[in-house]
């Protein structure tokens, strides 16, 4: 009943298999190797366009390498206030980018308002020294409150940074949820709706280690190779990261993933609105769920082996909560099972 995150899962089998595959044998080092090119133009091929990608780590190496791409002295980027980058990654966007600075924008649920952009890049004008100047807008998806952004809405954000010359970022931690959720193409819920550059997770969902920054402008590409290596995330023997990109695209392996661990999270969200122990915060878009109940009846869960996390209340959130009690999320993996589900159940209703 491990439904603290999705990052507590294991690897896939098929991801495991392809690192075994690969371990034996010469390659060259550094992303030179043929696998790292083929799974390069891969990528490219996934979001049918041409693409510059990087391969990295972490997803925080990947938002933060996509704001130092943009950076320029005084730069400014807009997030959410609640965004994974404000709140998650201990300064790394700042420190990586050179000093840039991250302004909040709020929204309700973990997603930016599209008309608070816009007045904010209104009110920091590029002439006016003092404010310093905006580079990059960067939204979430599936957001950290487990709602995900139509494809309106984010062609309607695309549009206000073109307006203000900003790059416009998606941290896609969880863009197969999402991909699964709007039932669309990569493509047609980024660069076609105005994002110059995505971090593509996987990390969540079923590999081990592997992230990618796909850089859909070319204006903004070129000296990236050199950030990467500059902030020590250029993998020596990076053919261990293609080896799980390989796997995880195969067959349209991380849709069938991502769409497990969605189902997943809708089978949580089902199990507390049965409940007369706990409510829903809200209704949830992805795998992630978030349910208010009184903070002894979770404490007395939690020593009976369910493992979840308090979270902080969000914007936008409309339910009232008690004296006592505490929003908590539940966040379903590829490998959750409907018994560890079940026995969430047992355990929710007493």
């Amino acid at each position: 009943m491990l439904f603290a995150s999705d990052n507590c899962a294991g690897v896939a089998p098929e991801i495991s298999q392809a690192l075994a595959r690969h371990a034996d044998g010469m390659a060259h080092a550094y992303g030179k190797g043929d696998l790292d090119r083929e799974m390069e133009a891969r990528l490219a091929e996934l979001f049918e366009t041409e693409a510059s990608v990087f391969f990295v780590g972490t997803g925080t190496a990947a938002n933060s390498l996509a704001a130092a791409g943009v950076m320029k002295p005084g730069g400014m980027v807009f997030c959410h206030s609640e965004a994974h980058v404000q709140v998650s990654e201990a300064g790394a966007p700042e420190f990586l980018s050179g000093g840039g600075r991250l302004v909040p924008i709020s929204g309700p649920l973990g997603k930016i308002d599209p008309q608070k952009l816009d007045r904010a890049a209104m009110q920091t004008p590029r002439d006016f020294n003092h404010l310093g100047q905006g580079v990059m807008a960067t939204i979430t998806q599936a957001s950290e409150a487990g709602t995900v952004y139509s494809l309106e809405e984010i062609a309607a954000i695309g549009e206000i940074s073109a307006k203000h010359g900003l790059a416009l970022h998606m941290d896609g931690a969880r863009f197969a949820n999402a991909l699964v959720k709007l039932d669309c193409t990569p493509a047609e819920m980024t660069w076609k709706r105005g994002v110059d550059m995505v971090s593509f997770g996987a990390t969540k969902n079923g590999c081990w280690c592997a992230e990618a920054l796909v850089v859909f402008n070319r204006d903004l590409s070129s000296h990236f190779q050199f950030l990467r290596k500059r902030a020590g995330h250029l993998f020596s023997k990076t053919r261990f990261i293609s080896a799980q990109f390989e796997a995880y695209l195969e067959d349209g392996l991380w849709l069938d993933l991502a769409r497990h661990s969605n189902s997943i999270g809708k089978e949580l969200e089902a199990t507390v609105r049965d409940s007369n122990r706990a409510r829903l915060a809200w209704p949830s878009d992805s795998n992630q769920v978030f349910f208010i109940t009184d903070q002894t009846h979770a404490e007395q869960m939690k020593s009976k082996g369910a493992t979840f996390h308090a979270f902080p209340t969000p914007k936008g959130m409309e339910e009232d909560i008690g004296e006592n009690e505490q929003v908590y999320r539940l966040v379903g993996a590829f490998s959750s099972t409907s018994d560890d589900v079940k026995q969430f159940a047992d355990l929710l209703a007493g």
